[in-house]
């Protein structure tokens, strides 16, 4: 039983949360849903191996190798041996194997999206029937009508539903799934929009190949699994908003489009990332975070002064861990301190590149670790700032970013916009 004196404490911490501006988009609830398989990092390499009956040395060492250096411990798959046993020909090379690909990531990632909604509206606390937007991200599905109106049934939502589909947004979908909603509900007073991404790697499972090295990156590094969350301007005082997302940026970098590539062939997707990647990322990353915050200060007060500049320091960091080399470079680039990234990192650990999806596991890693902080009412050496930044790197190469502030974080001194 928690004693009448905490509840008076957290009563006294929930008052001094901040308070999101009028007609600026918040997020008020997150959610979450895997599939069935969960893999522990240190039995891919064999299970990988007997599964597509490959003993290759060199393939498993290198496989070995790369499971080692991309720091993940456990993921999510929708491939089981169950799968394998009814599709025993998407372990074969060479096989025109797409429409039974197909058959299996759609309906997949139509009910891990079903579920992480459905957890995301618990944690809201409102009605499917208030959902009056759709947005749907995913990169692992290709069928008409889209995966979005597959949601829209699955959970019930009113025909009158507005519906947005992102398709192959890769990793930046999630951001961009965000800056969409974003614009839904601050241009439709009122608004609640629901926002579901559902990734599967069933659609690039393939026999392993020298000829394709790339192929054990995937295999080393990806997961499955669906994020949700809910989005409003004016929060009812029953809402209990999490982050607003003050404003937003979109960039593609010219001549790279190459560097993150898939193709849709019949033998599935073909998808590989270049090595130049991180360097990449690190070459661009600080202009493009510094337009984002400049976004901050163009407001001005009455007497003509504005908000003090924000440091990288004084900033949280939600950023999609495309891999640990990405985050690496990022906090090298930037001089983040070591626990600035800690919620990008605990996300990979323990899910893997999740494509769209990570980054909403990485928002939940924050939300619990600012719940935790409050509850224990004590400072573990993390911090909660006020202001910072959502990103992530997909396909194009493409920049998405948002610019958004932590309300569950203590009040300060600093002023709201």
């Amino acid at each position: 039983m928690v004693s009448s004196s905490m509840d008076t404490t957290s009563d006294k911490r929930a008052s001094s949360m901040l308070a999101p501006n009028p007609g600026k988009a918040t997020i008020l609830a997150l959610g979450h849903a895997f599939p069935q398989q969960l893999v522990m990092q240190d039995y891919v390499v064999d299970g990988f191996m007997k599964n597509t009956n490959c003993d290759d040395p060199e393939l498993k060492e290198k496989l070995t190798r790369l499971c080692k250096t991309t720091t993940v411990r456990t993921r999510y798959v929708v491939m089981s041996d169950e799968i394998l046993k009814n599709y025993p020909e998407l372990a074969q090379e060479g096989l025109p194997t797409m429409n039974q690909r197909l058959d299996i990531s759609n309906a997949a990632v139509t009910q891990m999206a079903t579920e992480a909604s459905l957890s995301c509206v618990r944690s809201w606390g409102g009605a499917l029937s208030s959902i009056t937007h759709l947005v749907y991200v995913s990169s692992s599905e290709a069928r008409f009508p889209g995966g979005d109106l597959h949601l829209a049934r699955a959970l019930g939502l009113s025909p009158d539903v507005r519906r947005v589909m992102l398709a192959f947004t890769g990793c930046s979908g999630g951001v961009a799934g965000l800056r969409v909603a974003k614009g839904l509900a601050e241009s439709c007073p009122g608004a609640r929009v629901l926002l579901a991404t559902s990734e599967t790697t069933i659609v690039g499972f393939r026999p392993p190949s020298p000829d394709r090295p790339y192929d054990l990156v995937g295999v080393a590094l990806f997961g499955d699994g669906a994020g949700a969350a809910v989005i409003g301007t004016d929060p009812a005082p029953a809402e209990r908003p999490l982050f607003e997302l003050h404003s937003a940026l979109q960039r593609f970098l010219p001549d790279t489009e190459r560097t993150i590539e898939g193709r849709l062939t019949e033998e599935g997707i073909k998808f590989q990332l270049g090595r130049e990647l991180p360097h990449i990322i690190e070459a661009h990353v600080e202009d493009f975070c510094q337009k984002l915050m400049k976004e901050r200060q163009s407001g001005e007060d009455a007497d003509g002064g504005g908000p003090e500049p924000m440091s990288y320091g004084d900033m949280f960091w939600a950023v999609h861990p495309g891999g640990p080399a990405i985050l690496t470079k990022m906090e090298g680039r930037l001089g983040l301190g070591a626990d600035k990234l800690r919620a990008s990192r605990c996300a990979l650990r323990d899910f893997g590149n999740a494509s769209s999806n990570t980054i909403v596991y990485v928002l939940e890693n924050m939300v619990e670790d600012t719940r935790r902080r409050r509850l224990l009412a004590a400072d573990d050496g993390g911090e909660d700032c006020e202001w910072g930044l959502i990103l992530a790197f997909g396909p194009g190469i493409t920049f998405e970013g948002i610019l958004a502030r932590n309300l569950q974080a203590t009040a300060r001194a600093s002023a709201q916009l």
